[in-house]
């Protein structure tokens, strides 16, 4: 079993939040401050990231999805629980989805991708990581993120050094290892058997996943729902009360 970070906070209907690569579960302060009010909030590290485990060895998402199963059953007690995962979080709702669906009332898929045509783009980072480090493609990372108008701002400035920092401290190998994962992804086909209440998340300025992978993926996955947010990447960080507001308003529907 892997040692994950976990934090818990206020006290309701359970949500999981699942971060995006090369962050870590403070990705989500903004969005668990506002669940709390009404939900138990449990956010937590991926392996080698922020204070989990640093675990050696090759990383597939479902290994990823595995991790976050014995959370739950640990944390949850056999209660199902909403899961919402940004980006490389979203990657493992779509592989934990298909394989425990006891485990899930609902799924929130956001700026994610079921497949990356191309793998090029991520052989070229994990070589960058590989020679120079890890700090050598984060101010690119933190670019594709956030928007410039929200940078331009203090809240925003402030929230782009944290998140360059957090990347800068994670394990390089770790790093690395979770690039050759997402790279290799592939969930088109298990896509198809999620049979749980799904929501779809586009950021409308996202250029890492762009809306078209998130309009595929509500293409295959049956009965999902597809909004958009005015946002870059980390849609959550820019937008935490809009980012809120469509988890909320698909819950109330279930």
């Amino acid at each position: 079993m892997t040692r994950l970070n976990v934090v818990r906070e206020g006290n309701g209907p359970i949500v999981v939040l699942s971060h995006a690569l090369g962050c870590d579960l403070h990705m989500w302060d903004g969005v668990a401050d506002l669940l709390a009010r009404a939900h138990t909030v449990l956010r937590y590290d991926h392996r080698n990231h922020g204070a989990s485990e640093k675990v050696a060895g090759p990383l597939t998402l479902q290994m990823l999805a595995d991790d976050a199963a014995e959370l739950i059953e640990r944390e949850a007690q056999g209660e199902p629980v909403h899961f919402v995962g940004l980006s490389m979080g979203g990657m493992t709702a779509q592989a934990l989805a298909p394989n425990h669906p006891k485990l899930l009332r609902s799924v929130v898929i956001a700026n994610s991708s079921a497949h990356y045509p191309d793998a090029a783009p991520w052989r070229t980072r994990v070589e960058t990581v590989q020679a120079q480090g890890v700090a050598a493609i984060a101010p690119g990372a933190v670019a594709r993120w956030l928007t410039p108008e929200y940078v331009a701002t203090p809240e925003g400035a402030a929230a782009a050094r944290v998140l360059h920092d957090t990347l800068v401290g994670t394990d390089a190998a770790g790093y690395v290892a979770s690039c050759d994962a997402v790279a290799a992804i592939d969930f088109r086909e298990s896509n198809r058997r999620i049979a749980v209440p799904t929501l779809v998340i586009a950021g409308t300025r996202d250029e890492a996943t762009p809306p078209s992978m998130s309009e595929a993926m509500v293409q295959a996955i049956p009965g999902s729902r597809l909004a958009t947010i005015e946002a870059a990447h980390l849609s959550a960080v820019e937008r935490p009360v809009e980012f809120t507001q469509l988890l909320v308003d698909f819950w109330r529907s279930l």
